[in-house]
């Protein structure tokens, strides 16, 4: 077997160990893992002396090039996966937004003929549902059979769906292999509090906080729950930020359900009082960031396994549009930058002793590969899968300074936050795509990744 890349001398990192060991990657695949593995006379050989080797990262919820509130999102497929590279991402999950009248294995095609030829790293779907009437539901299985086995539904939203159709997906998803993705908040709450303050002339970005307050998604998520419940069906929660969901998923897993929930870094760094900065139209979505005890709950999640990813929901916008609410928070475009920003944070967090490397990884890779379908290609350092891979610093240090971003955002609400450690290189199937913050990957270099049908019970990821 001939060896192409031979990463030496580093401390391979799992979701379960840390060990010595070295690399070896041919093709596009890791081909062997151990010690003093031997180089071949053209084997390119990266010294990983005191780094660590990481498997790149999944971000399982990103909405690039989305059109929301008046405008698109900033990032398109190919400034996207570039500042996820940049960060040690190098698998990306969209959302294609299904239109009315459309079958799901249409609304495949029509986006992977704007993302193939773009993107810069692997990247998969899900699909936002909207419409199921007419026989469109039953194109669910045939999207299956494409390879995107995953749903979601918006609980919120003039394009989001009514508790009835909810219900239905739910109900068709357990015959079919798919997964069904919740954005669970209460929207007439939502509606009647934004107009409520509107009225009373209450409009800063701090009102935004306070018409979602805590309870409007904390019922969601219990309502949701109850639902998948019933029908027997899994449930994944996206961007869980409050604590009564927390316990509400937690008490669903010990009873034994199929409950899993992700959450954001902007979930575990900030709290609700960003929304009284001056510039806190910029942390502006949806959930918003909630207080102190809902982020304390959700790294206690985290730790005990009840909150299986991080994602980033990265949905940017610029300062000039996010300025459209300064006068009223209903105007102001929901999202904020992060896909650049998972992977660093998650894993400075680690060096800094709150959770251990291995936890980050299954949060931000393995976990994320397990629950949609991916674990035969990515989400680990292990022989057969794709030779996605980070070199890590630990001893690093960094600000975060949009200056330095690769996106094409104006700002960042990571301005100023600093992390210990960082990544050194990206390679993405063997390809290196980021060497020190430099770019050296190319344009439509990345795949659409096909994910495996998902049948999942709580066991199967179990207490990570």
């Amino acid at each position: 077997m001939i060896i192409d890349i031979l990463f030496k001398n580093g401390s391979v990192v799992t979701d379960s160990a840390i060990f010595k060991a070295d690399v070896a990657v041919t093709g596009e695949k890791i081909s062997q893992i151990g010690l003093n593995i031997k180089p071949d006379p053209a084997t390119e050989v990266v010294d990983c002396k005191g780094k660590l080797i990481l498997p790149g990262a999944i971000d399982a919820h990103t909405h690039l090039a989305m059109p929301f509130g008046g405008t698109i999102s900033t990032d398109d497929y190919e400034t996207g996966t570039r500042s996820a590279a940049a960060g040690g991402t190098t698998t990306v999950f969209d959302f294609i937004l299904q239109d009315f009248g459309e079958t799901f294995p249409d609304a495949i095609r029509r986006r992977d003929a704007i993302a193939a030829p773009q993107a810069v790293v692997d990247y998969s779907f899900h699909i936002a549902v909207k419409d199921v009437a007419g026989g469109l539901l039953y194109t669910m299985e045939d999207a299956v059979k494409m390879g995107v086995p995953s749903f979601k539904v918006f609980m919120v939203y003039d394009f989001g769906v009514t508790d009835g159709v909810f219900y239905e997906v739910l109900d068709h998803s357990k015959s079919i292999g798919a997964l069904i993705a919740v954005h669970a908040e209460n929207n007439e709450l939502v509606n009647y509090l934004s107009n409520k303050y509107a009225s009373e002339k209450k409009t800063s970005a701090w009102y935004h906080y306070l018409s979602r307050p805590e309870f409007v998604e904390g019922e969601a998520d219990v309502r949701a729950i109850q639902w998948a419940k019933s029908t027997g069906a899994a449930l994944y929660i996206v961007h869980l930020a409050n604590k009564q969901g927390v316990d509400a998923v937690t008490a669903a897993r010990d009873e034994g359900y199929p409950i899993f929930a992700e959450t954001c870094p902007q979930y575990l760094n900030f709290t609700s009082d960003v929304y009284k900065r001056p510039d806190g139209i910029n942390f502006v979505c949806s959930p918003p960031i909630k207080g102190k005890a809902s982020q304390q709950a959700l790294w206690d999640g985290l730790t005990r396994g009840d909150i299986q990813t991080v994602a980033t929901d990265h949905c940017p916008f610029l300062k000039s549009e996010k300025k459209w609410g300064a006068k009223d928070f209903r105007k102001i475009p929901n999202g904020c930058a992060g896909i650049e920003n998972m992977y660093p944070y998650m894993l400075s967090e680690a060096g800094k002793g709150r959770i251990s490397f291995s936890k980050a990884v299954g949060v931000c890779a393995t976990n994320v590969a397990k629950i949609f379908g991916l674990a035969h290609k990515k989400g680990a350092i292990a022989a057969g899968l794709d030779a996605d891979i980070v070199v890590y610093d630990p001893k690093a240090k960094a600000t975060i300074s949009n200056k330095q971003m690769h996106g094409a955002t104006d700002h960042t609400i990571w301005e100023g936050v600093t992390v210990k450690g960082y990544p050194e290189q990206t390679w993405s199937r063997g390809r290196l795509v980021v060497k020190n913050g430099k770019f050296t990957g190319a344009k439509g270099a990345g795949k659409f990744v096909a994910c495996k049908p998902i049948k999942l019970t709580t066991p199967d990821i179990g207490n990570l």
